[in-house]
């Protein structure tokens, strides 16, 4: 498990990753897409991102701050 503070700015250009993953909105707002899909947080909201799936935040504000937490094995929990 690894954990990393996530704060873009501007644009968000992450990659897929390996492992099963947890965003934990500390502060902000906007929009997580996972896949084409586009979903809505607040602070205080917990997102997960199934391994290996494309996605990246859009319209987010300029004070967003999360927890990304990496866990598992590669290619995601079975």
């Amino acid at each position: 498990m690894s954990l990393i503070l996530f704060a873009p700015k501007g644009k968000d250009y992450q990659t897929f990753h390996e492992q099963d993953e947890l965003y934990m909105v500390m502060k902000g707002e906007g929009e997580l897409v996972i896949e084409g899909e586009s979903h809505t947080f607040k602070t205080g909201d917990v997102l997960f991102v199934p391994a290996l799936k494309h996605h990246h935040f859009e319209n987010f504000s300029d004070d967003l701050i999360t927890w990304a937490v990496f866990w598992g094995p590669k290619g995601g929990e079975k």
